[in-house]
């Protein structure tokens, strides 16, 4: 199990080494291209079956406890150790991360977006998945921060170089907002370490920052809040976030919003909460209060991208999507309840795989049309999906209505407990003021309903495709292969919850208790 998860956080390290370095001649084939294309789709398979084999061995009995420990000392001077393990909150983001990064590559393998050598397209992929790996794995606070980091420079030279129009700037925009934010974060980071005498995440979740006084604990909330809020994005943080999705090519776009959000918010439960409580209780209601402005203004941007005329892009609404749907998440930490927070990851994971789907999805409409413009894709009849691409046309209406929140799909149960984390809150925070966040963040479900079933009816619904227009391809065999599995997890996960609540209930309920329980 340590060899696992060590293979798991190192493997597509070494394998973006690999990528750069001449393929041997036998290896190499017919076209050096799709050699290492292949090598990418080779290691990030291994690295998910790894995932697989370390999930099979996880004790589902005791998810409470970290597992597949490794604990070695790296720097004395500053007690920094090479600290990894896995419990019931980390290993579902740990399997997402390696699923979407397979997916991604084997996506590329039969259609690499436009840009540079492949090589350095595989190579930033598999640094990616490495850093998002060891986010959720790291268990020494100066690691987090190093792996927090390492994920900036590949997804910035993924959208400038691979991405489309304005990738650029967009880019920039990313690198710049992310990095400011950082510097924050680790300024906090260090506070705690210093003042609480260890950086060992696992000790300070036991002390329950007992160790560390109000003024500290406030001051680290607001410090590492600030970084941690940026990459989420929380609302009024977020603006980087449409640009460089519509930048971003399809899987870029997978990626950031199917597992780099999730880097914030696993953050705030994993530090936050456990190592500075009361800072956070002080801070929660401001936390809610920004959490469900950004329902309400993620949904209404949504609207206005979608309503006929305005020329809205599709990759960037399904954007400001996310930063609804990431509301919802932190809302749920802020009620700081089991519910609440047990909501929270629930609502990641779902994000990631249905999201990650429509990502693909508008990616691949976008490859057929040639634009992502809602009025363009919606045409003269309205006729663009059922009449031209059934499948495909279909597949986007089931990941919109799993999107909504639709009851029996991923999508709703995250959501449901968020609110009800809110109904009734921790101790100490004002009910009032969280049952008006409820009201407010269930409003917000019936505004993102109404823009996905928008959507829904412009670009895929209308009269049959008029006589002699060319069809569409429909859905191809690769991207069966890339979209089946998001599909059937989000239906199972939605019919089945308790996959994912049976891992993470005793882990926060632990964590809230301070390792007390």
């Amino acid at each position: 199990m340590q060899f696992l998860l060590a293979l798991i956080v190192a493997g597509p390290l070494l394998g973006a080494v690999a990528a750069l370095l001449p393929a041997p001649p036998g290896l190499k084939g017919k076209s050096p291209d799709q050699a290492v294309l292949r090598h990418g789709v080779t290691v990030t398979a291994v690295i998910l079956l790894a995932a697989i084999v370390l999930t099979l061995g996880f004790d589902h009995d005791r998810p409470s406890r970290m597992q597949a420990t490794t604990d070695i000392s790296w720097i004395r001077a500053l007690d920094v150790r090479i600290h990894l393990g896995v419990d019931g909150i980390s290993l579902p983001l740990l399997v997402l991360t390696a699923l979407l990064s397979f997916l991604c590559a084997l996506y590329s393998y039969f259609k690499m977006p436009a840009g540079p050598s492949p090589k350095g397209f595989v190579a930033l992929l598999l640094v990616l998945e490495s850093g998002t790996l060891a986010t959720f794995a790291v268990l020494d606070l100066v690691l987090f921060f190093l792996a927090f980091e390492t994920v900036l420079i590949p997804m910035y030279f993924l959208i400038a170089r691979w991405g489309g129009e304005g990738r650029q700037a967009a880019a920039w925009k990313f690198i710049l907002y992310t990095l400011l934010g950082s510097v924050v974060m680790l300024l906090g980071l260090l506070l705690v370490g210093v003042k609480a005498g260890t950086f060992d995440m696992v000790a300070l979740a036991s002390d329950n920052g007992r160790g560390l006084t109000t003024s500290v604990q406030v001051i680290a909330v607001l410090a590492i809040g600030l970084g941690l809020a940026v990459k989420t994005p929380m609302w009024p943080l977020h603006s980087w976030l449409p640009d460089a999705h519509t930048a971003a090519p399809t899987v870029g776009s997978v990626l950031l919003a199917g597992v780099l959000l999730k880097m914030g918010t696993y953050g705030f439960v994993r530090i936050l909460l456990p190592v500075a409580p009361d800072g956070m209780r002080i801070f929660a209601p401001y936390l809610a209060a920004l959490a469900v402005a950004g329902i309400i203004y993620g949904s209404l941007a949504c609207l206005a991208l979608a309503r006929p005329g305005n020329k809205g892009d599709l990759k960037r609404l399904i954007a400001y999507s996310s930063v609804g749907h990431m509301g919802f998440v932190l809302l749920g930490i802020a009620t700081m309840t089991p519910t609440g927070v047990n909501g929270a990851l629930f609502a990641n994971v779902a994000h990631g795989l249905v999201t990650g789907l429509l990502f693909f999805l508008v990616g691949a409409v976008k490859d057929r049309y040639g634009t992502a413009d809602l009025d363009t894709l919606a045409g003269a009849t309205g006729a663009a999906l059922y009449g031209r691409a059934p499948r495909l046309g279909a597949l986007l209406a089931f990941a919109a209505v799993a999107s909504l929140g639709l009851p029996g799909l991923a999508g709703f149960w995250g959501e449901m407990l968020a609110l009800f984390g809110a109904f009734e809150p921790a101790e100490g925070l004002s009910r009032p003021a969280f049952l008006t966040f409820m009201a407010i963040g269930a409003f917000g479900t019936l505004l993102t309903a109404a823009y996905l079933l928008l959507v829904v009816r412009r670009v895929c619904m209308g009269g049959p495709r008029p006589v002699g227009e060319t069809p569409l391809t429909d859905v191809q065999g690769y991207e069966v292969a890339a979209w089946t599995p998001l599909v059937a997890l989000t239906v199972l996960a939605g019919l089945w919850p308790a996959i994912l609540l049976g891992l993470t209930d005793p882990a926060v309920q632990q964590l809230l208790a301070g390792g007390t329980r």
